[in-house]
């Protein structure tokens, strides 16, 4: 049966944008986890950490709680919208991107936290949360190009 000229044309919606998105919830989840944990100070969750990391971490400045906050929740947010099929869940991941920047910058070259962190397991940890993010931002904009996110 043709489409109508009054009916907008509906893209199917391919099966690895679920499984991208359900997937990337799943992930940024662990993210929020991790942000709402450490700024809650939960004893249990925090114990896992030396006295120097946990200085470390409650010494970050309020605009790296902020970027971070940003960072995670945008995600967190980005993969809702990816879910919902929005076109917006691409900047939404640019910006949750950039934020995750200022707070590698702070991290990693404006404080030592390679060597707080006492391992390069940090380092690869960080790398891997960036190419994820990376990932995410360039898989939505893709989408949006395809139409499949409007």
């Amino acid at each position: 049966m043709a489409h109508s000229l009054l009916e907008p044309s509906r893209k199917k919606t391919p099966w690895h944008l679920w499984v991208v998105g359900v997937l990337s919830l799943l992930w940024n989840l662990m993210g929020a986890m991790d942000y709402l944990m450490t700024q809650t100070r939960n004893s249990e969750y925090m114990s896992q950490f030396t006295e120097a990391q946990l200085a470390f971490f409650y010494g970050f400045p309020t605009w790296v709680v902020t970027a971070w906050a940003i960072a995670v929740w945008g995600g967190v947010l980005g993969s809702v919208l990816l879910l919902m099929r929005k076109a917006a869940a691409a900047p939404v991941f640019l910006i949750s991107l950039l934020a995750m920047v200022l707070t590698t910058i702070h991290n990693f070259v404006l404080e030592d936290g390679l060597a707080v962190m006492g391992d390069s397991v940090a380092l690869a940890f960080t790398a891997t949360i960036f190419v994820v993010a990376l990932m995410l931002w360039l898989y939505s904009k893709r989408q949006v190009a395809l139409g499949r996110l409007r």
